[in-house]
């Protein structure tokens, strides 16, 4: 076993994408033996102790069959009302398999705001990650019925990277139709060779990976590769692997070379604080007393409002802040859980005294560990 599939079978946090395709029989409708399955190898996983986020393609392309239509509408309405009406039946047919074997079920629907915008992003993956800490399993989707750009964020493969990026998974598994990456699109040369592993960010993975997708999804093996280098940022290996394969899920998390896993460089923490401190526009910033830049400093702990001495600049929450020390040092930049005048109402003051100050309590700390990096 290589020391890639070693790392995939050490997974605990997981992200499942199942495609359109698959789920669909190919637009037949939803494939009754496959849902059966796959629900059952993720309820092994669940009993093994993995956390698993599962990103559902097949509203759209369920909805076409539930309205008979043979040819995916071009026109946003209608794929709107596709999305609706499909959606129903995708809902239905995961609850009433995962509850036979025991499991609570929550949906999400997602826009690109939810990723984009920062106070929603951290509403997002906080209620993942308590879904997650509740023993519950979220079955995510794009929000299709009421998006007002496209009906698309891109595709449910950069979809289900973003997942990963938000809860910090260990992989992403994306089942699809093919049974992997090929050095050249395998239904034209019978001579391709299936990519058995490979660094995301390898460039010669480009000329291997064909166009479009099919009538049904939105996505083809050019889509899985970028979602790949994208959950690779936050530290995620991605495995693409084809969904029809016995026991697809159990084998390959059990470390057997399946399909092509595809290879990040960092762990997950250290992906993302890169991302915290390099990737995102600072929007203000908070000046801390010398105790918590002690704290920040040697212990890498969460911000806290009783550490606070002044906020600058016009943040809101979800924003990237920096926290400054009394000698106008960097310690620590993070993503801010209150707005800036927020901020100057709790400066000062412990937790507990947030709530009555606001009204509310978003969250008991100002910055977050998860959501920092330390800078000096």
């Amino acid at each position: 076993m290589t020391e890639g599939r070693q790392q995939l079978s050490r997974a605990t946090r997981i992200v499942v994408k199942i495609g359109s395709a698959l789920l669909t029989n190919d637009g037949q409708g939803l494939c009754v033996e496959g849902l059966d399955a796959w629900v059952a190898q993720i309820a092994g996983l669940r009993a093994k102790g993995c956390e698993i986020v599962l990103v559902s393609s097949g509203a759209v392309a369920e909805g076409m069959t539930r309205l008979g239509w043979s040819r995916r509408p071009e026109d946003l309405h209608h794929l709107q009302a596709a999305a609706a009406v499909g959606q129903m039946g995708l809902v239905q047919a995961y609850e009433a398999r995962f509850r036979e074997h025991g499991l609570q079920t929550a949906q999400i629907l997602l826009g690109h705001d939810d990723i984009s915008a920062r106070d929603r992003y951290l509403n997002a993956r906080g209620t993942l990650l308590t879904l997650l800490g509740l023993s519950v399993l979220p079955i995510v989707n794009e929000n299709d019925s009421v998006v007002t750009d496209e009906i698309r964020f891109g595709d449910n493969d950069t979809l289900a990277a973003l997942v990963a990026n938000l809860i910090d998974a260990d992989a992403l598994l994306i089942l699809t139709d093919q049974s992997g990456l090929y050095s050249s699109d395998p239904r034209y040369n019978p001579e391709a060779e299936l990519v058995s592993e490979a660094d995301a960010a390898d460039k010669s993975l480009d000329a291997m990976v064909g166009g479009s997708a099919g009538s049904l999804g939105r996505g083809g093996m050019m889509t899985k590769l970028r979602a790949a280098r994208l959950a690779a940022r936050s530290g995620a290996n991605t495995l693409i692997a084809g969904g029809r394969e016995p026991d697809v899920l159990s084998r390959a998390l059990s470390g057997e070379a399946l399909g092509t896993l595809l290879l990040a460089k960092e762990p997950p923490m250290t992906a993302r604080k890169k991302w915290l401190a390099g990737q995102l526009r600072l929007r203000g910033s908070v000046v801390v007393d010398d105790g918590a830049a002690r704290v920040l400093r040697q212990q890498g702990r969460s911000l806290l409002s009783v550490g606070v001495v002044a906020a600058r600049g016009q943040f809101e929450r979800g924003d990237l802040v920096s926290c400054i020390d009394a000698e106008g040092r960097e310690v620590a930049r993070g993503l801010v859980n209150y707005r800036a005048d927020e901020v100057v109402r709790i400066a000062g003051k412990p937790t507990a005294e947030i709530a009555g100050i606001l009204g509310y309590l978003a969250e008991p700390e100002l910055i977050h560990r998860d959501n920092m990096v330390v800078m000096s």
